[in-house]
């Protein structure tokens, strides 16, 4: 299960991030295909992008002028949110790949989940309404509305958009300043804190994750726990990276989806399945 995950992660994230000529020349693909919304959180502004992330595309469209209520964006991830849920975290995100390959690396004691996780879940929630919501309405740069959390927070756009354009495109490297230096200093956090805890940004900063785990009750892509046949012996919530019970998982707005429980399982009464329709729980 985690090589077939991770085998999905690394050719989704080619796939949407294919425009080699992008990352030689440092340079934004600008395409028809930009018009495109990926599921993941995927950087418009990464050099090899061929399609935009829903958080930056739902910021652009709130940045607007006077109040323009983003249906096409909503639309879109109501439809992946309805069929995938955080599916779409565990196996289609290339930035929670990173941080996948990240806590496997053989150093520190691992953590799945940091002190306070309790209150600290709810930080994702926080992003979502003050730095995408709010924040992209209300707060200004100049003249210009600002996509605050693209801006001033999202480490996924430092990794695959600034730091390669940086790297390779000369006039950029002059204007680096204050801004740069902090957002690099959250990517460097993130990296360093991923290597001893389970998906730091997805657990407690990511909105698009806090959207999609709306989804997780009622969303087509499930975990379905067979209670009957269960030993409660632990074995799935020891697996779980965020120690998720058998009862918690799928459901719970953290569940991922990666499949960790579905594999530990002695007695196999987890498994992914299509969500029951009310005819068939009866």
């Amino acid at each position: 299960m985690n090589r077939l995950r991770l085998a999905v992660q690394i050719i989704f994230t080619i796939l949407t991030n294919g425009y080699a000529f992008g990352f030689i020349n440092g340079k934004i693909y600008q395409g028809k295909s930009k018009y495109i919304c990926v599921p993941g959180l995927n950087c418009y502004s990464c050099p090899g992008a061929v399609a935009s992330c829903p958080i930056g595309s739902l910021q652009a469209l709130l940045n607007q002028q006077g109040f323009t209520v983003p249906f096409g964006v909503l639309g879109f991830v109501f439809i992946f949110g309805s069929l995938l849920g955080r599916f779409v975290c565990g196996w289609l995100c290339p930035f929670g790949m990173v941080q996948d390959l990240l806590h496997k690396i053989p150093v520190f004691r691992k953590r799945k989940r940091l002190p306070y996780h309790s209150v600290l879940k709810y930080g994702k929630y926080a992003v979502l309404v003050l730095l995408v919501g709010v924040g992209s309405m209300f707060l200004f740069g100049g003249f210009a509305k600002v996509p605050a959390f693209c801006k001033y927070l999202c480490p996924s756009g430092t990794l695959f958009g600034a730091l390669p354009l940086i790297g390779t495109n000369e006039m950029l490297q002059s204007q680096v300043g204050g801004l740069f230096f902090w957002k690099a200093g959250i990517l460097l956090f993130l990296v360093l804190l991923s290597v001893k805890v389970y998906r730091p940004f997805c657990q407690y900063l990511c909105p698009l994750g806090a959207i999609y785990g709306w989804f997780n009750r009622f969303s087509l892509v499930q975990v379905r726990w067979e209670e009957g046949q269960c030993s409660a012996c632990g074995a799935c919530q020891r697996a779980c990276p965020v120690g998720l019970s058998a009862a918690e998982i799928s459901v719970s707005p953290e569940c991922i989806r990666c499949g960790k429980c579905v594999e530990a399982c002695p007695a196999k009464c987890l498994h992914f399945s299509p969500k029951k329709t009310p005819l068939q729980e009866k």
